[in-house]
């Protein structure tokens, strides 16, 4: 897998704080020497990683975004497939509480979704390693730092994943604007799964069927659905609440 470039001082700081191993070399613009770029320099000198200086239009070509005058040069976060993920479920001491998307394809959206998950203390964000974004600078960017920290896994058969969850006696919730059930008349204390669908066409027919319930967001407005990482704010918070 070839290298990937991560930029922002969020993505930036993480990276060097939590994976220093994967950094290659940092780009710094020239002319930049304010306090928290300060902070990135002293980081990566304590990590022995070397510090280029570069002008503004090298950093504009390597970063796809806004990259606040710094970026770094890193070997691609390693993959974790379904055994990694039984692996960490198995070490939990507590009701497990995962969040599963099914077919996001915008790495925004993936992004915010991975800082909600994180924000809401959920043990694993499950994918399809197909048809799916993976951890992508931009993804990265946007997360500000959850891409770092939060157990992201990407399965080769979702359907299949989920019996296994079944099995582990962890329920499955997935969302749907149709469902008769409310997210806030929903039982989510327990070990739970909460799949969200790509945007527009929500979940996939054969994830709808592997889930337990159907369960959808009371909406108010003309507003027919949310953004996905906007209702995996609502879904997640709501068992934060029932679950604290």
């Amino acid at each position: 897998m070839s290298d990937e470039i991560v930029f922002g001082i969020h993505a930036v700081n993480n990276v060097l704080k939590r994976s220093p191993e994967r950094v290659k070399e940092m780009y710094v613009q020239q002319g930049r020497d304010d306090e928290r770029l300060q902070q990135l320099f002293t980081l990566a000198k304590q990590n022995g990683i070397h510090v280029q200086v570069v002008k503004k239009h090298f950093l504009d070509e390597q970063a796809d975004g806004n990259h606040q005058g710094v970026a770094l040069k890193a070997k691609p976060v390693q993959v974790k497939n379904e055994h990694d993920l039984y692996a960490q479920l198995d070490k939990l001491n507590e009701p497990a509480f995962v969040l599963i998307l099914d077919s996001i394809t915008d790495p925004h959206n993936l992004g915010a979704c991975l800082r909600t998950a994180d924000a809401a203390g959920v043990h694993a964000v499950i994918a399809p390693k197909d048809k799916a974004v993976g951890i992508t600078a931009t993804v990265s960017k946007v997360a500000c730092g959850a891409a770092e920290t939060v157990p992201f896994y990407q399965v080769t058969n979702l359907a299949r994943t989920m019996k296994e969850f079944q099995e582990r006696g962890i329920w499955l919730y997935g969302t749907a604007g149709e469902a008769s059930e409310s997210i806030y008349k929903t039982d989510l204390k327990g070990p739970i799964a909460i799949a969200m669908g790509a945007e527009g066409k929500g979940l996939r027919r054969l994830t709808r069927e592997s889930c337990d319930h159907l369960i959808h967001v009371p909406m108010a407005g003309d507003v027919s659905s949310l953004n996905v990482s906007v209702a995996a704010g609502v879904c997640l918070f709501e068992a934060v609440r029932q679950r604290s």
